[in-house]
């Protein structure tokens, strides 16, 4: 009951002016912060052209700087209606909901930093990924979902610390307190930050078809993710460590731990078919689980309805790069070994001199002394 007060709550603050919220019919991830990374990447280096969440988040890539210069709502491409009135009423939040896209991004190219699609990101188009999330596959759901995730942590943790004048700590803690312990510090108010992600990110994704259902629910999940992997820290007070009192408060992990747990929901993620039906305002459609034999997705579970290309070769029409002279783990039996990540066409293997800092010894008091070191490795990459 409490949640279902807090979403209503929120509801009428974000949606006060009594304007309707019908949005375009369009999809998820559109314009926001600017790149000057290559094509593909090929590291963790975080790549961010013009556009951002295509058919969800929009902000241009005159934003790059989003957080330390004014922000001017009126002239940032792709928002819809809905998206530009919380942008004019809650600007000072702006800030959080860019920095939690980056921060997705980011995660999604660490989690599939060794798979032959790994998050790459182009610069010369107005969708972040390119064709690729144009499919309802896997890597459209993992994107919606670690995106979202990433929106709801950035304005929680924002709120935490002070950064915006309304929100804050959340004053409800959610149960008594244990033995030897009292509540204390600042919880998290994940629920504010879950509220925010769906007025902005679920903006766009109000039409009766299967692609706006399936990305509302990845978007869900990804959310449930942060409530789920919520805990305890604490802190003791007293002499010299005695902890005589110790004070608690609700924090939302590392956001590391949370591409972990999406990872493996994009590893489990449900298959699913599109039925159409008729309802009083038309044609609706709707997921429902492919296999009846296999446990049906809840709302912390990934779900999609079409199958990933290869990523082996590139195809401009599915946004593939291919996977040619990508690093590969010649050790590795995972797929991010030679033999599966080059798709069975053999490797090349070069020697790299790389520079590398040894022989460090810590001088009293207080640095570290070290020597320059010439190491020679071997790397390998996909034919």
């Amino acid at each position: 009951m409490m949640l279902f007060w807090r979403e209503m709550t929120v509801e009428r603050m974000l949606s006060g002016d009594g304007i309707h919220t019908e949005t375009e019919n369009v999809d998820f991830l559109s314009p926001f912060l600017e790149t000057k990374c290559k094509t593909q990447c090929q590291t963790d280096s975080i790549c961010f052209p013009s556009v951002l969440f295509s058919r969800s988040l929009a902000i241009g890539h005159q934003y790059s700087s989003l957080g330390t210069q004014p922000i001017l709502c009126g002239s940032i491409p792709g928002l819809v209606p809905k998206q530009l009135r919380f942008c004019r009423n809650y600007v000072e939040i702006m800030p959080s909901v860019a920095e939690g896209v980056k921060i997705g991004i980011q995660e999604c190219q660490h989690q599939f930093r060794g798979r032959r699609w790994n998050c790459t990101t182009v610069n010369d188009s107005l969708a972040i990924f390119g064709p690729v999330l144009d499919k309802a596959t896997r890597e459209s759901a993992f994107v919606h979902a670690i995106a979202s995730a990433g929106v709801a942590f950035a304005v929680t943790r924002s709120c935490a610390e002070g950064s915006a004048t309304i929100c804050g700590c959340d004053t409800r803690h959610k149960g008594s307190p244990g033995e030897g312990w009292k509540w204390g510090g600042c919880s998290e108010d994940v629920e504010f930050g879950s509220m925010v992600s769906r007025e902005f990110a679920d903006a766009r994704e109000n039409r009766p078809d299967a692609r706006s259902a399936m990305n509302r629910h990845n978007n869900e999940a990804g959310r449930t993710s942060i409530i789920e992997l919520m805990h305890l820290k604490c802190k003791c007070h007293g002499l010299s460590g005695s902890c005589e009192v110790k004070t608690c408060w609700w924090s939302q992990p590392d956001f590391r731990v949370i591409g972990d747990y999406l990872k493996d929901k994009y590893d489990s993620a449900s298959e699913m078919v599109v039925e159409k039906h008729r309802e009083s305002r038309g044609w609706v459609e709707t997921l429902r689980p492919k296999y009846n034999f296999f446990k049906a997705p809840t709302e912390k579970d990934l779900v999609y309805y079409e199958n990933s290309p290869n990523f082996c070769e590139p195809n401009p029409e599915t946004g593939s790069f291919g996977t040619r002279d990508r690093i590969c783990n010649v050790t590795s039996h995972g797929i991010d070994g030679c033999d599966l990540l080059c798709c069975g066409r053999g490797h090349n293997t070069r020697t790299e001199k790389r520079k590398e800092k040894c022989h460090c010894i810590f001088h009293w008091c207080c640095y570290v002394r070290c020597q320059e070191c010439i190491r020679v490795y071997d790397v390998h990459t996909c034919k």
